[in-house]
């Protein structure tokens, strides 16, 4: 199963570049053009809260992307597991808390970041069947998985 890998500087202009070139990948896969709007909206929003997470610490954002029976895409940050649910449980994630933002008194005018942690994971899994964080000391892995429908033979390339 060939794997391509790419580590980007923690900047969200490289968020971009990372769906053009999961979509990319994906077409020459051939995962189903139905699916390509949804990959490119999931991988934007993992490769988003990395770059979030990893613009403190200046860490490259790494996305791997790996054919098979199934196309792959797994982006990893420098969240360590604290033992706690935050944003790494979208199952935990509250949607009655996006109704009434949290006043911040920090940010002018009073109102903080209306949409609270977890967030983008919601989304994901939304959108793809075959979602999973995990997290451990290392990191913490977003994994994306999608079928192939339509394999393409390496040999008629």
């Amino acid at each position: 199963m060939p794997t391509i890998t790419v580590s980007f500087t923690p900047l969200p202009v490289h968020v971009r570049t990372a769906r053009l070139v999961a979509l990319a990948t994906a077409r020459r896969l051939g995962v189903d053009d139905e699916l390509l709007d949804e990959i490119r909206f999931a991988v934007g929003e993992a490769c988003s809260r990395a770059v979030g997470i990893n613009a403190v610490t200046g860490d490259p954002v790494v996305m791997t992307l790996a054919d098979g029976d199934q196309f792959v895409v797994e982006v990893r940050d420098v969240a360590q597991d604290t033992g706690t649910v935050d944003d790494l449980d979208p199952a935990a994630f509250d949607v009655d808390r996006l109704a009434v933002p949290e006043a911040d008194p920090s940010v002018e005018g009073g109102l903080g970041d209306a949409l609270p942690s977890g967030f983008g994971l919601a989304i994901i899994s939304g959108l793809v069947e075959d979602f999973s964080v995990s997290a451990g000391t290392e990191g913490t892995t977003v994994r994306l998985t999608w079928p192939v429908k339509h394999p393409i033979d390496p040999a008629s390339s």
